[in-house]
């Protein structure tokens, strides 16, 4: 049995919650699917600029478990721009 999930720090509520590419309709589109969580740790490190331990701190989890969510995010938002797919946040 996995170990349970531990709660992680989030103060970033999205007004917008989907992203698309100009002209192309959504059911023609793949959907990435990024987390609060991820998009948290993505506007830590580049919107208030805080390094991987600041920004560890901030969300209440290890620097290692900040850094695979912030390279999941990183994965997610590349594959979105580069294969013109859309990106949904929940």
């Amino acid at each position: 049995m996995p170990r349970p999930r531990m709660c992680r720090k989030v103060k970033f509520e999205p007004s917008v919650t989907y992203f698309k590419p100009q002209g192309i309709s959504m059911r023609e589109l793949e959907v990435v699917d990024l987390n609060l969580e991820e998009i948290e740790a993505y506007r830590l490190r580049h919107l208030k600029g805080l390094d991987q331990k600041e920004a560890a701190k901030k969300m209440k989890t290890s620097p290692s478990t900040y850094q695979r969510i912030i390279y999941s995010a990183y994965e997610k938002i590349a594959d979105a721009l580069i294969n013109g797919k859309a990106i949904k946040i929940n």
